[in-house]
């Protein structure tokens, strides 16, 4: 469960994206169409990146293993740091991978949500505020790590086909202090708008996709930064093999 909540995760957020995205290639207005191919671009080059995912959608709310939100800086090489919180009050985790090596940090709530009876509250009272350590090779953890793959994530971006119609180029406001042109489209009844920076180079800074029961947005920063290195310590840590064990007795 742990791992399709975060892989869904990483597939939702570029879902919202590519359509958009894809639909510059098709826009009637030649300013959208090159605010949109540049961003697109900037963003598929981009060595590592600061995503942050805020999904307020019904469907979300209401399911405690569905992420309500997400930020996450990660890079090519699948290292990431970050945290994630599901919706219907299922909890958090802070996540952390560098190399091979992963570590996830769950809360209480997250525990209760995840481990089925009461075997939740003894889970989080065994792993309280430690991090469960392991590899990329374990099941457990594998999931963490596809989350942290910006490579994959580019490349859904890149291989999406569908049609989203034309965009239109708004009046320049901001966000977050940045100044950026909003360009607007549909896609299947949904409302979605790319947020990209007036200046160059010209990257996308929000994305949005609202209607039909959607409320989802995708805020994008720190192009090229450093994914931190700070590691937890082995005293912060446990061993995955003994939740695997811990699991195992449920």
């Amino acid at each position: 469960m742990i791992r399709r909540a975060l892989v869904c995760t990483a597939a939702s957020a570029a879902l919202v994206v590519s359509p958009a995205l894809a639909s510059a290639a098709r826009a009637d207005d030649p300013s959208a169409r090159e605010l949109a191919d540049q961003a697109k671009d900037n963003l598929l080059d981009a060595r590592s990146v600061h995503l942050k995912l805020t999904d307020r959608s019904a469907s979300t709310r209401t399911s405690g293993t569905q992420p309500a939100s997400m930020d996450l800086t990660l890079d090519r090489h699948g290292d990431c740091v970050g945290s994630m919180r599901m919706g219907a009050d299922g909890g958090s985790v802070e996540i952390v991978k560098q190399g091979d090596e992963v570590w996830m940090k769950p809360d209480t709530a997250f525990w209760k949500a995840q481990v089925p009876g009461g075997q939740g509250d003894a889970v989080a009272e065994l792993f309280k505020d430690r991090y469960i350590h392991g590899s990329t090779r374990d099941a457990l953890l594998k999931g963490m790590a596809d989350t942290c793959d910006l490579t994959a994530f580019q490349k859904e971006i890149d291989s999406d086909s569908s049609d989203g119609g034309a965009l239109t180029k708004g009046a320049q406001t901001t966000v977050d202090g940045t100044k950026v042109v909003p360009l607007k489209g549909t896609e299947d009844g949904k409302r979605a708008v790319l947020y990209v920076t007036s200046d160059t180079p010209h990257r996308l800074v929000r994305a949005t996709q609202k209607g039909g029961g959607t409320d989802v947005t995708l805020d994008f920063s720190g192009y090229g930064e450093p994914v931190p290195s700070k590691t937890p310590s082995a005293k912060d840590s446990v061993d995955v093999g003994k939740l695997q064990d811990e699991l195992g007795s449920v």
